[in-house]
C-alpha cells in the first residue's frame, strides 16, 4: 500500500525553541510521521539557526517562491493527498494553487491561534477602547481569515473561546472547524519526581518570543507594573526574561539592581522555567493557547497570568496559580505563591490535572487522525456542503490567480 503523501506550506521554518507556533508545528509532525504518512515540508522564508533540521525525520525542505508557476509544477509532480496551511497568509498565497492543480487534495488551515483576534485586541488596547465583538466584525483582517477558514475543508482551532467564537459569532458550521489543542504526554509521577521541590527553585520567570507583539506589552507591563510591588517585598528575588528576538525595547529593560535581568534566547527553555519558582505573564492582548504557559505547568511550576492568558486554555478546571487582570492584585499574589509553599504546591497539582485532562496526546490524536480519513472519504459532498467555502474558493480563485500572475510577468 502507498504511503499518502502530506505536503506542510509553512510561513516560516520550523523554530520549535522559538515559539508555541514552532512547537505546535513539531507536534502536528510528530503526529503524522507515527501515523506512517511521508511528508514534504515548504517554506518560501530563509532558514536562520533557530530552525530544526527537518531532513533527520527523513522530510523532504523544499524552498518555493510567492508569485511562481514554479510552485504549480512542484504540486503537480508530488501530488499531494493533504496540504497543510501553516497560518490564513499561506492558504491565501497558496490555496488556489493547490486548488488547481491538486483539486483532490484535502486542504488543512492550521490557525496557530486567531491572527485577527490577537490584532483587534492590540489595537483597541492602543486606543484604550474595551474589546467588542462589533470590532471584530468590522476588521479587514477578520474578513480575509475567516474567508481561509471557509475556503478550507478543515481549519484546526486551538482553544475552546476560539471554537466558541467562530461558531457563534461567525455563525461557522462546526463541520469544517476541529478543537486540536497542543499536544503532550501526560504528566505521571515518574515525571513529577524529577521535577525540584518549592525550597530548590528560586527566582520568578518570563519566557516568550519577541517577533510577537503581546511579549513585548508583558515584558514592559512587568518592569512598570509589576516587578517595583514584588521586589519591594522580595529584595532578594530576581525576575529573568526569556526568549529569542530579543530588540532593543527588550534590552533597554535591562536593569541588575533591580532584579529585573533580561536573559536572551534560551537553548533550554524547559531547564529555565523547572529552575524557576513562579511564571509571571502579564498578557494585555493575543489569542490562542499561550506555550509558555502550558510549559509552566509540565515543568511543574505554577504561573499567574491575565484573563487573556488564560483564556480557552484550561475549561472549567483551576489554573495552576492565580489569573488576575489587576496588576497591583497580580503583584501580590506573585508574593503570596513565591513565599507560601502550601498554596504553590497545590497551583502546580492544578497544573498537572490540566495537562492530563485536556492536553493529552493519546486521547487526542486517533479521533483527529479519523476525521481525516472520514473527510477525505466524502471529500465532494464535505465541498458540496460547504457552499459559502466554495463559492469563495471560486471568487479568489479568479481574483488572487489574475494578480499572481500579473506580479510574475512584472517580476520577469
Amino acid at each position: 500500500m502507498t504511503k499518502e503523501t502530506i505536503l506542510i506550506i509553512g510561513a516560516v521554518w520550523v523554530e520549535p525553541n522559538s515559539s508555541a507556533a514552532g512547537s505546535r508545528m513539531m507536534q502536528l509532525i510528530e503526529l503524522f510521521l507515527k501515523e506512517n504518512y511521508t511528508l514534504v515540508f515548504a517554506a518560501t522564508s530563509q532558514k536562520n539557526e533557530n530552525a530544526i533540521d527537518l531532513s533527520q525525520f527523513d522530510i523532504d525542505e523544499v524552498n518555493i517562491e510567492l508569485n511562481s508557476s514554479s510552485f504549480d509544477d512542484f504540486i503537480k509532480k508530488l501530488q499531494p493527498s493533504i496540504v497543510v496551511f501553516d497560518r490564513f497568509m499561506i492558504e491565501e498565497q497558496f490555496g488556489w494553487r493547490v486548488a488547481e492543480n491538486c483539486p483532490k487534495a484535502l486542504r488543512i488551515l492550521d490557525t496557530e491561534d486567531l491572527h485577527f483576534l490577537r490584532k483587534v485586541r492590540h489595537q483597541q488596547l492602543k486606543k484604550g477602547e474595551e474589546f467588542n465583538n462589533d470590532t471584530l466584525l468590522k476588521a479587514d483582517y477578520t474578513k480575509r481569515e475567516i474567508a481561509a477558514i471557509l475556503r478550507c475543508d478543515l481549519s484546526l482551532i486551538i482553544s475552546t473561546y476560539e471554537m466558541d467564537l467562530l461558531e457563534s459569532v461567525f455563525k461557522i458550521d462546526d463541520k469544517i472547524l476541529y478543537h486540536l489543542p497542543f499536544l503532550y504526554h501526560r504528566i505521571d509521577k515518574n515525571h513529577e519526581e524529577k521535577w525540584k521541590t518549592f525550597k530548590e527553585r528560586k527566582h520568578f520567570v518570563f519566557i516568550g518570543n519577541f517577533f510577537h507583539k503581546p511579549n513585548i506589552d508583558a515584558v514592559v507591563t512587568l518592569k512598570k507594573e509589576i516587578w517595583p510591588i514584588i521586589r519591594t517585598a522580595l529584595p532578594e528575588a530576581e525576575i529573568h526574561i526569556y526568549g529569542a528576538y530579543v530588540n532593543q525595547q527588550i534590552q533597554d529593560l535591562h536593569a541588575k539592581k533591580e532584579g529585573f535581568i533580561i536573559k536572551g534566547f534560551a537553548e533550554n527553555a524547559q531547564k529555565v522555567v523547572e529552575n524557576a519558582r513562579v511564571v509571571l505573564a502579564p498578557l494585555r492582548f493575543g489569542a490562542g493557547i499561550k506555550g509558555k504557559l502550558t510549559e509552566a505547568m509540565l515543568c511543574g511550576t505554577p504561573s499567574i497570568t491575565t484573563k487573556i492568558g488564560a483564556e480557552g486554555m484550561h475549561d472549567n478546571l483551576p489554573w495552576n496559580g492565580f489569573v488576575k487582570n489587576d496588576f497591583k492584585e497580580f503583584a501580590l499574589k506573585a508574593i503570596t505563591l513565591y513565599t507560601d509553599e502550601k498554596m504553590w504546591s497545590s497551583s502546580q497539582k492544578n497544573g498537572t490535572e490540566i495537562i492530563n485532562q485536556i492536553y493529552d496526546r493519546e486521547t487526542l490524536s486517533q479521533p483527529f487522525i479519523k476525521q481525516i480519513k472520514t473527510i477525505q472519504q466524502h471529500l465532494e459532498t464535505h465541498r458540496t456542503q460547504n457552499f459559502l467555502g466554495s463559492l469563495l474558493q471560486h471568487q479568489t480563485l479568479q481574483a488572487t490567480k489574475y494578480m499572481s500572475k500579473w506580479i510574475e510577468a512584472k517580476n520577469k
